[in-house]
């Protein structure tokens, strides 16, 4: 796992075509903007894990 200290404005890259970037809210702080092809799945922490434990049956 690499772990990076970014600031609003800021962006990593990844693979060359998933840009990462840090913006910032009034509401709620820090959010992340990702910008990636359309075949890539992008799905949020919980939500992944919440699907993964309904299919193992818990």
């Amino acid at each position: 796992m690499l772990v990076l200290g970014r600031r609003p404005g800021e962006y990593v890259v990844i693979n060359e075509n998933i840009i990462v970037k840090v913006v910032k809210d009034e509401k709620s702080g820090l959010r992340l903007a990702i910008e990636a092809p359309k075949e890539i799945k992008i799905v949020r922490g919980e939500i992944l894990e919440r699907e993964r434990k309904s299919q193992q049956g818990c």
